[in-house]
C-alpha cells in the first residue's frame, strides 16, 4: 500500500492555505481539494509498503524527537498538467525534515521510496489545486495571481498517512 509521512502546520497558517484552497475551487468550478478534506501539508516522503506495522515502531521512535520550524511560501507553482501549488523556500528545517524522514525509513524491509521524494529529488510543495483541466488550471493560476501575497508559518506535526481514500494513521506533536 501507498502511504505518505507529512507535515502539518499551525491554525493562522492552516487558515490561509485553506482560504487560497477556497479561492481556486470557487473560481475553477473544481472541488476535488475541499471534497477530499484534505488537510494543508507538505509531503516529506511516499512509499509504498506491504504492512504498516513494519514501519510504525520506528516513526513512534523518532518523529516526537523531531522539532517544530518556520516556512515561508513564496511563489505558486504548477505541476503540469493538473495540480497548482504554493512553494516554501526549501530552507534548512525543510530540507533537513526530508532528509531525516528518508534516513529514517530507507532501509526497512520491502520498502519502496517514491523517487521523487528522496533528499535533492524533492521539490516541496503545498497542494491547492488538484485534478484540474488545462482551463481550470489557468482560472485557478489567474486568481493566484491576483490573490498571492508571501506568508510563513510553523510547522507543528507530522504525520503518517495511507492514500486512496485519505486516511491519517499516526500524528506525532513536534517539540
Amino acid at each position: 500500500s501507498m502511504y505518505l509521512i507529512s507535515i502539518y502546520f499551525d491554525e493562522a497558517t492552516n487558515r490561509i492555505i485553506r482560504g487560497y484552497m477556497h479561492q481556486v475551487a470557487k473560481a475553477s468550478g473544481n472541488h476535488y481539494m475541499l471534497e477530499g478534506n484534505v488537510p494543508p501539508h507538505i509531503t516529506l516522503s511516499s512509499f509504498d509498503i506491504p504492512n504498516e506495522q513494519d514501519i510504525l515502531p520506528l516513526l513512534e521512535h523518532r518523529m516526537p524527537q523531531m522539532g517544530q520550524g518556520t516556512l515561508q511560501w513564496v511563489s505558486v507553482g504548477q505541476f503540469l498538467p493538473y495540480v497548482l501549488f504554493l512553494s516554501p523556500v526549501l530552507n534548512e528545517y525543510l530540507h533537513n525534515m526530508c532528509l531525516d524522514v528518508y534516513n529514517t525509513i530507507k532501509d526497512v524491509d520491502n520498502i519502496h521510496i517514491s523517487r521523487s521524494y528522496r533528499p535533492f529529488q524533492w521539490m516541496p510543495h503545498t497542494t491547492i489545486g488538484k485534478k484540474l483541466s488545462m482551463e481550470e488550471m489557468q482560472t485557478g493560476f489567474a486568481v493566484m495571481q491576483k490573490e498571492f501575497s508571501m506568508f510563513s508559518g510553523r510547522v507543528v506535526r507530522i504525520g503518517l498517512a495511507k492514500t486512496n481514500p485519505y486516511r491519517d494513521i499516526a500524528s506525532w506533536e513536534l517539540k
